[in-house]
């Protein structure tokens, strides 16, 4: 905060070029004012409505004791029917789970690994009107269904999710930075859409669609593809788009609370966010003509989501060339007036800390009003989710054109399993792997991120 306030002096002041870091952080300040905005709008919907209920879990492997508890909580909570789909490898034990709440709930078995595949079986072995997704490592509270089921009473609303956070928050930094995360977008991102109708990404966690949307959905669900590829992760947000585009409003239901787990080792971490990355950037380029034409408020934010990281790639790489060329203008000069230059260093240091710590509190002020041992942690979470996100997300937009499976849908506890995933064709394809035809269009991701840092960087460094 405290650079682009000097590089925006410098612009102004000296009739100087516009620094992209600038532009950065206006728009990193944008992006939250217009959430803000949006989101004061928002209220849960209240009054009850009755409609009968299926509940799909797919599952590949899950200790033991938490599936049993997953399946307690959602009995608990009398849907007209629960049917869990093991998919891949048969699991005994996961069967006699299951079996323990017979006749509440049901399973099938299908050899065909995936859980786009676990979901349409699951939808064809259902009846009721509402049909909620539900991860097999997600916790419900009470009320959960009851709650979630009450925008359905509006007939264009065809998609609902729920409120999530973190298990145990409190187990390690990893953890703690997973459940911020949860909840800013809870505070924030979730309401902002939702009153508009466009909630971008109904989370897989706990997600309910009217039968109708799934069942007109479910031939593109699994096999549309993109880039020359069929992607299996993402599959919320895959739905999600299917009901935009079919004219349903989606929504969030910020009463409905559910509670999921956390990987606790970076690696993992790591793993999870690439897939989330890949799976979510794919599908803002494939909803962009749809978006720029019936939501341009989420197209802002889903772009945004993808030029940022690349954006301060860009910042740091013209910075670094600038400072080798010697061609950097001093930005801190006036500092340099101080009565004692031995000052300089440590008042730069206290201006920085305390406008950027200033600058998150401000933007992430309701989770601090909801979390307030939060606040002596944020400046660590906001440096390791630059350090750690942005590369991740860059990454990910790069291996777009890539075949990507699930990698990590167990990586929680600590469950591995072979990072292998079932095309729409049934084939087997692997994680990360090359495109299976060697399509070249899987270099369209390269080159047009090469294109953005090459143009910043000659933009910001002054080379032309």
């Amino acid at each position: 905060m405290f650079i682009a306030i000097l590089e925006l002096r410098h612009t102004i002041t000296q009739h100087a070029h516009l620094y992209l870091f600038s532009i950065f952080v206006v728009l990193t300040w944008l992006v939250w004012w217009v959430k803000v905005m949006l989101s004061r709008r928002y209220r849960p919907w209240r009054r009850a409505y009755t409609v009968s209920t299926s509940v799909v879990i797919p599952v590949v492997d899950e200790p033991l004791e938490l599936f049993r508890d997953v399946l307690r909580r959602i009995t608990e909570q009398r849907p007209d029917e629960t049917v869990v789909v093991i998919n891949g490898p048969v699991n005994v034990a996961l069967q006699e789970v299951c079996e323990e709440f017979a006749p509440a709930v049901r399973w099938t078995w299908t050899p065909v690994a995936g859980k786009r595949n676990a979901v349409r079986v699951g939808v064809e072995a259902t009846r009721g009107d509402v049909v909620v997704l539900v991860d097999s490592d997600t916790v419900w509270t009470p009320h959960t269904l009851r709650e979630l089921v009450k925008p359905f009473a509006e007939p264009d609303v065809g998609g609902v999710t729920t409120r999530q956070r973190i298990l145990e928050p409190e187990r390690c930094f990893l953890t703690r930075w997973a459940d911020w995360l949860e909840n800013t977008r809870a505070l924030y991102s979730m309401p902002a859409q939702s009153v508009l109708g466009t909630v971008g990404c109904l989370p897989g966690r706990t997600i309910a669609f009217r039968r109708d949307v799934l069942e007109d959905s479910m031939e593109e669900f699994m096999t549309a593809r993109f880039l020359g590829i069929f992607l299996e992760v993402s599959d919320d947000r895959t739905l999600t788009n299917l009901a935009l585009k079919r004219g349903f409003r989606t929504v969030y239901q910020a009463t409905s609370l559910v509670y999921t787990d956390a990987p606790t080792r970076v690696w993992k971490m790591m793993k999870q966010q690439l897939r989330w990355a890949r799976g979510s950037q794919y599908n803002t380029l494939r909803m962009l003509p749809w978006m720029s034409r019936r939501a341009r408020v989420l197209a802002f934010f889903f772009v945004c989501d993808i030029v940022m990281p690349f954006l301060l790639i860009t910042v740091i790489t013209a910075w670094a060339i600038r400072l080798g060329l010697g061609t950097g203008e001093n930005l801190y000069a006036g500092l340099l007036h101080m009565p004692s230059r031995s000052w300089m260093l440590p008042a730069i240091i206290a201006f920085t800390v305390l406008l950027s710590t200033l600058s998150m509190t401000l933007r992430q002020l309701r989770h601090i009003e909801d979390k307030p041992s939060d606040l002596l942690w944020m400046p660590l979470y906001i440096v390791f989710s630059t350090l750690f996100l942005m590369p991740l997300r860059a990454y990910g937009f790069l291996r777009l054109g890539h075949v990507g499976g699930w990698g990590t849908r167990t990586a929680a506890y600590s469950v591995d399993t072979d990072d292998r995933s079932t095309g729409a064709d049934g084939s087997a394809v692997v994680a990360g792997g090359a495109p299976r035809t060697g399509d070249p269009r899987a270099l369209v991701p390269y080159l047009i991120a090469t294109a953005l840092v090459t143009l910043g960087v000659m933009f910001d460094a002054q080379l032309f």
